[in-house]
């Protein structure tokens, strides 16, 4: 996402292409909102959340939560949705480490690993929902 752009706005249902909509706005705030000028590296608000000790890994977790909680709405397996909440327990262990915790943040994308999870249910279970990418938007 680039300086200007507008995140699209997600939609309202229950309807599981809602919901992919819902989970692919959450995972571009929480990994990809900004690009860093330089080494052209995105990040989000997880690993800005990282600066505020505690209660910004929290509030990261919460927030990667939803997305596990997404999962759960659609008819995912208990162990898929243990494998996500895994993802963003590990990536909260990691971001309770005062300001080094960024670190590792900014290479392990908890929420970009659960949203490839999502997609590839979705794809699985409602072809229907399927979207032509770009190599762009390709998460």
């Amino acid at each position: 996402m680039r300086i200007g752009e507008r995140m699209p706005f997600p939609t309202v249902g229950t309807d599981p292409q809602s919901v992919r909509q819902r989970v692919e706005a959450m995972e571009r705030l929480l990994e990809r909102l900004v690009v860093i000028p330089g080494i052209n590296k995105p990040v989000g608000l997880d690993v800005l959340l990282d600066v505020v000790p505690v209660v910004g890994d929290i509030a990261a977790a919460a927030l990667g939560a939803y997305i596990v909680w997404e999962g759960r709405n659609i008819g995912m397996s208990k162990w898929q949705l243990s494998r996500m909440a895994g993802n963003v327990g590990f990536d909260w262990l990691l971001g309770l480490i005062p300001w080094i915790g960024a670190i590792p943040d900014f290479f392990f994308r908890s929420n970009t690993r659960n949203l490839k999870m999502i997609k590839k249910h979705l794809d699985k279970h409602h072809p229907g929902t399927r979207t032509i990418e770009s190599e762009a938007t390709r998460v």
